[in-house]
């Protein structure tokens, strides 16, 4: 509800700020001066050792110098006790003798709505618990068992089940007075004008429940057991309650941990945060399935000042890693950044701690890079900057990026640092050019492939041949490729191969944005159980804004003739097409990664053996370029193009 602002103002007047939080933190002796209302203590939103946190009973306001946060009475109880405004404000008036004003009616009404919505979750995270334990949930009870998850984790987070059947849990809130339109207000089941009967949301999956930062139950995940479920992982939609791009899972409970010192830590899935939890890692949240938002990094920066984002170890791990640089670029400023823990190839977090240990997940925090660094690898990685004009776009997406930064001396800083870096990448390189004849077995830095060249280990960038740089294999985030094209337009005209190819479908890692538009779209139609019908999958495309992108893919299939992945191709013959180009698709990651492995290798110990084994490594590249350019001339000459 709106409060007066003058009401507002006496009862902050009435209480000083050092009452409030006194009741939170032990003030520091030796800084404090009582009669001057200035006190000092250790952070309560951050780990320290030495008092840096500062309140001002004349100003009414805190501030911590070595996390940045800020604030009154009312927002400190928001954010470290989790309270709603309106609860602080009662709390501050409670303490200042101050009866509450009247509440507006409209608001009364809408409060004690959510109030209700949250009862009802209740119940249905209750309901999803006594299933787990019941016979129905022995299914679920053997997969958490063989994830690793012990009983007392499971209870922790309050795991549940939800019977494969459509109308169980509307069956049990029913029986209990719940309301139809309470049932359908909380997300938890499917109604609309175009569904005669509703049905339950969640079937035959494990449920994570979904705290807010009061720990209240307001949202649910689910994770399917049947391994031909459309959608491994479902949320709740957004609600009253609910909206999943303002959510951190675990937030409540991280919040917490962290008066115990550290940063938060933000991994990617709900198993890792409670597999993490089990490790010993408490102060651990996650994002809701999706990429990064604003205001969940807002969240993260209310929680610490430079929180750890840790990605899996594979292409879609760093390209998420990538997304989250983006987003946090232009918030940085002193005492406001982020950390980047990339993971072993292959591994999550939850991997990670199963196979080797909490050892080995604190070696990955160790080893986190600032943002910074995880930018500067970006723009530089794979790349051939063996020209003027290839050295200076480098310089000038260096400085846009720098741009982007809204606070001045930290903007300052960065371009200075990118200077710096640049000038030293560039120098290295020109010093390994001029040694090149002269390169032998063992010496530092100095060693070239045909076409190309190596930079010191640590300094320099390290190049591949020009011909393998132009590859498609190797580009990322360029044109659309007739490969990857041919994949999505496949996929698309003939949804029959959607469920056939789902394992790959699902996780398909594509270079075009564009093409990844599209590939959105498709796993929206699969969740949205609409992927078996063309029309289905297009009409989601078109609602997607991806209609003109569709309409470029489609083109450029029927430029390259590559017919078989047109509707009116036969489906053996889309299928045969499709299993070539996921092939190829999957030939070139592996050989990417591979190609990554080796240039690192040889940078860090340039011998004859390393040498040979990169030179390896690039003629399998060459031998896939060959094989996709005979299967794309197939496409243009082969007599059966007549089809499309």
């Amino acid at each position: 509800m709106r409060f007066p602002p003058a009401f507002l103002d006496e009862i902050r007047d009435r209480v000083p700020i050092s009452s409030v939080i006194g009741q939170r933190v032990a003030w520091d002796r030796k800084k404090t001066n009582a009669s001057r209302g200035d006190y000092w203590a250790c952070c309560p939103f951050h780990g320290e050792k030495s008092p840096s946190f500062h309140c001002e009973d004349k100003k009414g306001r805190y501030h911590c110098f070595g996390c940045s946060v800020s604030g009154d009475h009312f927002k400190f109880l928001t954010e470290l006790e989790g309270l709603s405004f309106p609860e602080a404000v009662e709390k501050i008036a409670d303490m200042a003798g101050v009866p509450m004003p009247v509440r507006d009616a409209q608001e009364e009404r809408r409060e004690k709505e959510r109030a209700s919505l949250t009862d009802v979750m209740e119940m249905a995270t209750v309901f999803f618990q006594e299933r787990l334990q019941g016979p129905e949930g022995a299914k679920a009870r053997a997969y958490l068992r063989d994830r690793g998850l012990t009983p007392a984790t499971q209870q922790s987070f309050r795991l549940g089940f939800a019977p494969d059947s459509r109308n169980a849990l509307k069956e049990h809130l029913a029986a209990k007075g719940v309301p139809k339109a309470d049932i359908e207000a909380c997300g938890l089941v499917r109604h609309g004008d175009d569904i005669p009967v509703s049905y339950d949301w969640f079937r035959d999956r494990i449920m994570f429940p979904i705290p807010d930062s009061r720990g209240k139950i307001i949202a649910f995940g689910g994770r399917a057991l049947a391994p031909d479920a459309l959608a491994k992982y479902m949320n709740s939609p957004d609600t009253e309650l609910f909206h999943k791009g303002n959510v951190l899972y675990n937030f409540a409970r991280a919040r917490k941990a962290l008066a115990k010192g550290g940063t938060v830590i933000a991994v990617e899935g709900y198993m890792d945060v409670i597999a993490l939890a089990q490790a010993g890692f408490e102060n651990v949240v996650a994002p809701l399935g999706t990429a990064l938002t604003e205001n969940q990094l807002e969240l993260l920066w209310r929680m610490a000042p430079e929180p750890m984002l840790c990605f899996d170890g594979d292409k879609a791990g760093l390209k998420a890693a990538w997304r989250a640089a983006d987003l946090a670029l232009p918030s940085v400023q002193a005492g406001r950044s982020a950390r980047f823990a990339l993971l072993p190839e292959g591994k999550d977090p939850d991997d990670l701690v199963k196979a080797e240990g909490p050892d080995a997940f604190r070696a990955v925090l160790a080893d986190a890079r600032p943002l910074v660094d995880l930018l500067w690898m970006r723009e530089t990685a794979g790349g051939v900057f063996d020209t003027p004009e290839r050295r200076a776009e480098l310089g000038k997406t260096l400085r846009e990026l720098a741009s982007r930064i809204r606070d001045e001396s930290t903007r300052y800083h960065y371009q200075q640092e990118m200077r710096e870096r640049e000038k030293s990448f560039f120098g290295s390189q020109r010093d390994t050019r001029q040694g090149r004849q002269d390169w032998k077995p063992g010496q530092q830095g100095k060693a070239a492939a045909p076409g190309g060249q190596f930079a010191k280990p640590g300094g320099g960038r390290m190049a591949i041949t020009e011909s393998l740089g132009q590859s498609a294999l190797v580009r990322r985030g360029e044109g659309m490729s007739v490969r990857e094209a041919t994949i999505i337009v496949a996929l698309v005209n003939h949804p029959a191969l959607i469920d056939e190819n789902f394992a790959h479908v699902e996780f398909l890692d594509l270079a075009n944005s564009d093409l990844t538009r599209l590939h959105a779209a498709i796993l929206d139609a699969m969740a949205h159980d609409m992927a078996n019908d063309r029309h289905a999958v297009v009409a989601t495309i078109e609602r997607a804004g991806c209609a003109e992108i569709w309409e470029r893919a489609v083109g450029l299939i029927k430029r390259a003739r590559q017919w078989p992945a047109l509707e009116t191709a036969a489906l053996e013959d889309a299928r045969d097409a499709l299993n070539q180009a996921l092939h190829l698709q999957r030939s070139a990651r592996t050989l990417h990664k591979e190609l990554k492995q080796a240039e690192a290798a040889l940078e860090a110990d340039p011998s004859d053996e390393n040498f040979r084994h990169l030179i390896e490594i690039q003629a399998q590249f060459q031998d896939v370029q060959a094989t996709e350019a005979l299967i794309e001339g197939f496409g243009v000459s082969s007599g059966r193009a007549g089809r499309a």
